[in-house]
This record gives C-alpha cells, structure tokens and sequence, in this order.
C-alpha cells in the first residue's frame, strides 16, 4: 500500500505525534520507515536535511515548560564553542525546579529559575535568552572560552564597516544576569569573564589573541578601530590595533589560504604601508602554547615603535 503523503508543515521540521494528530495524520503513518523515531513521540523526516531550529522543535513543543539550554540554545544562538563539544549533539534542555527532568534518549535535563525575561523564542522554538545561556555556558566552558562567547555577543560593527552588524545583546544584560542569579554553579568564572569581554572582535581567535597579550603584561590592542585614507574614507579594518604606535594585528584564519584572500592580504598589507602603519599577521600557531609567539610579536613591535614597559 502507497504511504500516504505528509502535511507539508511536518516535513520541513522535527514533530511530535500531537502535531501530526492535529494535522490528521493516522498514528499508523507515524511508525512508517520514512519517518525516524528519534524520541517518544517524536519524529523526524528521513533522508530530511534538517538544522538549526528545524531539527531541534519538537523537543520543546512536547512539553511546554522545556526549554532549550546550555550547549543546545548556544548553537541557535551562533554562539562559538570549543572544538572538544563538536562531537556532543545532546538535547540540553531546563524545566522549572518543580518540575522532572525530562526522561528521553539523547536529552540532558536541567531544572533552572528561569525569569520571563529570560525565555526567549527562535523560529518557534523556546530557548534560554542569549545572556542567560552565556551565565549558563560559564560552568562548561574555561575562562578564554567563555570570553570569546561572550565577545561574539557583544560584537557590533558601525556603519563604516563592509559588514556593519549589531550585537546580539550588552556588557550590562550580561552583569544583569550575573547579579541576579548569586550562587549559580560557574559564577565566579562569569565575573571574572565579565572583566575581560570586549565590544568588536569577531572570533574565538581574535579574543585568545587580545586575551595572551594582556596577559603577559602587554598594552591591550583596541578593537573596532577604522583606519582612513587622506581623504577620511575607511580603508582598513584591523582585528585589533594599537593607534599610538601605528601598527595593526591582523589574524589569519583558514579562510586566508583562497587565492581570492591572499589576494585581498596583499592589497590591505599594500594599504596599510601607504598609511605609515606596520602590520603584524597573526596565525593559529602563534596563539599556541604557555608563551604564544603573538606575545612576542606584539612586545617586538611595541618596541621598535617607542613603547617601554612601566
């Protein structure tokens, strides 16, 4: 006997078997081995490519006090996390104290006091709001980590850049929550990350980068700096810079070995000589180690240009 065909709406997403009642789908077609059982009443499209919030719906349309949370709302987020979660695809997800966890394959449950404020909804899907997972985050994540997250959050770009972007959320919804949530497991980590976060660094590279050379003692290089040409048009963009002594960090990602890029690096380097600056590139070496080489890069150049330790 030919299947019959889905409701358009439950092939394009994760659903419960309450979707499908509604949409008058027999529970029969539900067990079909076109549909994958991944959970108790929860079914996904096989052979469906599905991310993001489409894969993950269902699991809090099943139970309407769930939430997504931790590691879980961090990726709908687009919030940037350490390689060694790559492999962890587990459905995080917070139910209020009173309630149990949920008892499901592939689900870490969480009983979190969660404020209205901190609940939000993404494509109709219920998460923890983006400065509530990063207070979250903090007691997963090492202090570096939890920084470069937060720094994605806060990253915002003006008008004068090629890509202007606004920020997710502020330095102070990020202390807000931390001051409202006093003995949650990972807090100190917060605090001491809340210091550290900066507005305008657009990866975990740039941060472990600002983060070394402040560490070692070194003038912390200023983010969301625009250099102009002489005639005050925006020419450069630096991951980070230091005006005083006019020399510009530039990192390179894997993104930099296209020919396009290193075509684009010759030009901005060109630039960037034009304008009496020097630029310092920056690989993913470099960041490696107790002593990462960008320390030394960063002290060399700070000193040919006049700099002196106090």
């Amino acid at each position: 006997m030919r299947r019959s065909e889905l409701p358009q709406h439950l092939l394009r997403r994760s659903f419960t078997t309450k979707s499908s009642d509604a949409a008058g789908v027999p529970r029969v077609r539900t067990r079909a081995k076109d549909l994958i059982r991944v959970s108790r009443d929860i079914r996904v499209p096989d052979g469906v490519p599905l991310r993001g919030p489409d894969a993950v719906a269902a699991y809090t349309e099943v139970n309407p006090v769930h939430v997504l949370s931790h590691l879980s709302a961090a990726r709908l987020w687009g919030i940037p996390l350490p390689p060694r979660q790559d492999g962890d695809w587990r459905i995080h997800l917070a139910g209020p104290p009173t309630a149990g966890n949920p008892r499901r394959v592939n689900v870490v449950g969480h009983r979190l006091a969660l404020a209205d404020t901190e609940i939000w909804e993404f494509d109709g899907v219920r998460l923890t709001s983006a400065a509530r997972t990063w207070l979250d985050l903090a007691a997963c994540l090492s202090l570096e980590e939890l920084v470069a997250a937060g720094d994605y959050l806060l990253c915002c770009h003006g008008p004068e850049f090629p890509v202007p972007r606004l920020a997710i959320c502020s330095i102070g919804d990020l202390a807000r929550m931390v001051a409202r949530h006093p003995g949650l497991r990972g807090l100190r980590n917060a605090r001491a990350a809340l210091d550290l976060v900066r507005v305008g660094s657009d990866s975990p590279p740039e941060t472990f980068m600002r983060l070394a050379v402040v560490a070692a003692g070194l003038p912390e290089p200023e983010l969301n700096v625009v250099v102009k040409d002489q005639y005050g048009r925006p020419v450069l963009w630096p991951d980070g810079a230091y005006r005083q002594y006019r020399f510009s960090l530039q990192y390179d990602g894997n993104h930099h070995n296209g020919p396009e890029q290193y075509q684009s690096d010759i030009r901005r380097l060109e630039t960037t000589m034009s304008l009496g600056w020097q630029e310092i590139r920056i690989a993913r070496d470099d960041l490696r180690g107790e002593r990462p080489a960008v320390v030394r890069k960063v002290a060399a150049a700070l000193r040919a240009r006049g700099w002196k330790p106090q």
